[in-house]
């Protein structure tokens, strides 16, 4: 009995062969560094903290904001399957992990059996009674080849991809959030500014009407300046439902009834909701990216796929083993004299198979350069990623600068064609040009402004800014 452990434990040493492929990471097929050109901000390397290490909580400096992201990360459905997911991956490698080691059962049996007399060769009839008890392993493979292994290392490999995934659902929620919470601030701000351009139309219609009734204005002047009332109704009614819409989104991104203190202000008033960035240099995208870290995890489980593969091709090794105890009477089971034991190993060859086993690693291997090509994707759309939002924030502050001049002129255009026309020196006409003017300037500039956050708040997002450890 004792060279009988003796063995199983020297052919347990035997399995740590494995047949996969030494795993190589492919290089990088992006250029060393961000683009340049007239788009571009020059000199702005990074020298201080990565991106990927500032916790959203930093980066987010609205108080309001921050609760809000804390609120979503508590309550998104996306993220609770992401979470999910995980715990569901953790199991698959848990059990992948077990078949590495011998399944042990206690095994408690009994039976009885009558013989009729005319088969029991003794002239009368006879019973026959076994009871065992054993400890036994079942169907144990000795993984010499490393099959087992290596589908341990695809399980562990597919484990870590799922806690990368959640990474990047945290990432893009972060994001999402603080996208909507802007959205919904400008356009609670361009609402306010149709109703503001509402109340100077309905003053200039008034004056209008006593101009008109009393036979110093045009009909022409009178009905422009209706027009203009009923646009800005128009304008009003629209935006009314685009903020309806905004504050759905926001509450469906966050997983629950957004409370109203959490409500964003106007959008100039959240103008410093977010910090700058510097963007640093692109292997700092290909460190921190938790998709590029998922497409690298799933890489290295379709390489450990192929050491499963080959493995086929070689003999398997199963093992089926007792040792307990039998007698013929329940209370001679532990009695001197009854031990019992079976050793009975078992080898598999394979010899014809119709080439099933060559395909299999075909397929393996052609899985293995899928996710290569998958994972050089990733990475050249985190480059693209990160390049356009830098063209981005090259030119925003330029255009930002420009819209604030077009509005403090196109202000004052206004102001001056309405002094021109109480004088009675220009129609109405100029007014109501000077206002439409000046109404399309004062939206594209909160346009603008919106676009420099999200700017922001997209690199953020894009060079792997917003993770922070799960809530307990």
């Amino acid at each position: 009995m004792h060279r009988l452990i003796f063995s199983v434990m020297a052919l347990l040493a035997l399995s740590a062969c494995s047949l996969a492929p030494d795993y190589t990471r492919p290089a990088a097929p992006v250029p060393a560094a961000w683009p340049t050109g007239p788009a571009y901000q020059e000199g702005a390397a990074h020298t201080g903290q990565a991106v990927a290490d500032i916790p959203w909580q930093e980066f987010f400096i609205d108080p309001q904001l921050q609760k809000l992201i804390t609120l979503a990360l508590e309550n998104n459905r996306d993220l609770r399957v992401a979470a999910l997911n995980i715990e569901r991956s953790r199991a698959q490698y848990q059990i992948r992990r077990a078949d590495l080691f011998p399944e042990i059962d206690a095994i408690g049996q009994g039976s009885g059996r009558r013989v009729p007399a005319d088969l029991s060769g003794a002239g009368e009839a006879v019973t026959n009674h076994q009871y065992h008890v054993d400890l036994g392993v079942s169907a144990y493979e000795l993984d010499l080849f490393g099959r087992v292994r290596s589908l341990k290392d695809q399980a562990l490999e597919q484990y870590l991809a799922s806690e990368q995934a959640r990474r990047s659902v945290q990432i893009s929620l972060v994001a999402e959030v603080a996208a909507n919470y802007l959205t919904l601030a400008a356009d609670r701000e361009r609402l306010a500014l149709v109703k503001e351009t509402l109340a100077t139309y309905q003053v200039s219609f008034e004056l209008s009407r006593s101009r008109f009734e009393a036979g110093i204005a045009s009909a022409l002047d009178f009905n422009q300046a209706k027009t203009a009332v009923e646009a800005a109704r128009a304008e009003i009614a629209r935006y009314t439902t685009v903020v309806a819409q905004d504050e759905n989104a926001l509450n469906l991104v966050v997983g629950t009834q957004v409370p109203g203190e959490l409500q964003p202000p106007a959008l100039s008033a959240t103008l410093t909701a977010v910090k700058e960035l510097a963007p640093g240099i692109p292997s700092e995208v290909l460190l921190h990216r938790p998709d590029i870290l998922q497409a690298e995890s799933l890489l290295k489980g379709y390489n450990a796929n192929i050491g499963a593969a080959r493995a086929a091709f070689f003999p398997r090794i199963t093992l089926v083993s007792t040792i307990g105890t039998g007698s013929a009477e329940l209370s001679g089971l532990f009695k001197d004299g009854s031990l019992a034991w079976s050793f009975a190993p078992f080898i598999s060859l394979p010899i014809f198979d119709a080439g099933r086993n060559q395909a299999n690693l075909q397929v393996a291997a052609a899985d293995r350069e899928i996710a290569v090509a998958r994972y050089e994707q990733a990475i050249q759309t985190a480059f693209r990623e990160v390049a356009d939002a830098l063209a981005r924030r090259g030119t925003i502050d330029a255009q930002l600068a420009a819209q604030q001049a077009l509005t403090d002129a196109t202000e004052e255009s206004y102001r001056l064609s309405l002094a021109r026309f109480d004088k009675g020196v220009d129609n109405y006409l100029a007014v109501l040009v000077s206002q439409r003017f000046l109404y399309g300037a004062q939206q594209s500039l909160i346009s603008a402004r919106l676009d420099r956050l999200n700017n922001l708040v997209t690199l953020y997002k894009v060079l792997g800014g917003g993770w922070s450890e799960p809530l307990p």
